[in-house]
């Protein structure tokens, strides 16, 4: 669960610092022109000063911003509400941010973002697990939230030239352009925007050695906040989406990286 930031005056927030100086970090994010086009957002925390310090800010940067106390709030406005992108706390009262996130991670859903004190590499690889897009630890400056933000969600509206085209392997096949992943019985196979673009980078570079920077640089892009071994996290849930029981499909390769093993046609 969230301390509130302002309990007694010289308390700190969950980002580290006095409230005062929060606020003063976020007065910035209104100087500028406000974002466009313009997305929407839900925070989701128990803390309401945290709710309302994020919805201010990106409001202020031309976000639309819903907000919600409990997953059980999330729930609801996703209901009624188109989102793309879910800030989302781990600790709350009632079903956590982890077990949300378990549940509603899927391709075609919102990106999601992790903003949590519980920071260490086991808590950022289970977020990543789970199908998070990203997970950033408190404490964490506005800056490095605002931009997170412009990330994913750039990377959920980005079109390349492969957009439309349609691959097979192995008897699966993909579409690049509408996000889907057929097993050989035709069958839709769900991957998180995380698992797609890494798949995406495998299919255009098939029966090639890819390190896990180059991975790294290509699915999530070369202003990515995420660190090498949520490439390793990404590849071990597509190994077992794509049934994969050993190496035959995605091959590490020992001290260099990762290899795509089957061959890839145009379907």
């Amino acid at each position: 669960m969230s301390a509130s930031p302002y309990r007694n005056s010289g308390a700190q927030n969950e980002a580290g610092k006095t409230p005062a100086t929060f606020a003063r970090d976020l007065d910035w994010m209104t100087s500028e022109p406000a974002a466009e086009p313009s997305a929407t957002l839900l925070v989701v925390d128990d803390d309401r000063d945290i709710r309302q310090l994020l919805a201010s800010s990106l409001g202020a940067r031309g976000y639309r911003v819903e907000t919600a106390a409990s997953v059980r709030e999330m729930d609801q406005i996703l209901a009624r509400t188109g989102v793309d992108l879910i800030i989302l706390d781990v600790m709350m009262p009632g079903e956590d941010g982890i077990s949300a996130c378990r549940r509603i991670a899927r391709a075609d859903g919102p990106e999601i973002v992790f903003l949590s004190a519980l920071g260490d590499e086991h808590d950022r690889i289970l977020g990543l697990e789970v199908g998070a897009d990203h997970y950033l630890p408190k404490p964490c400056s506005p800056r490095e939230i605002l931009a997170t933000v412009r990330a994913a969600l750039r990377r959920r509206n980005a079109g390349g030239p492969s957009e439309g085209t349609q691959y097979s392997f192995e008897g699966w096949k993909i579409d690049l352009g509408s996000h889907e992943l057929f097993d050989p019985e035709g069958v839709l196979v769900g991957l998180t925007d995380g698992e797609f673009a890494v798949l995406r980078v495998f299919i255009e570079r098939p029966r090639r050695v890819l390190t896990r920077e180059s991975l790294l640089a290509a699915a999530r892009g070369p202003d990515s906040d995420a660190y090498d071994r949520a490439i390793d996290v990404q590849v071990s849930r597509l190994r077992r989406k794509l049934r994969s029981g050993g190496d035959e499909i995605i091959r590490t390769v020992r001290n260099e990286g990762y290899l795509f093993v089957p061959r890839v046609a145009r379907a």
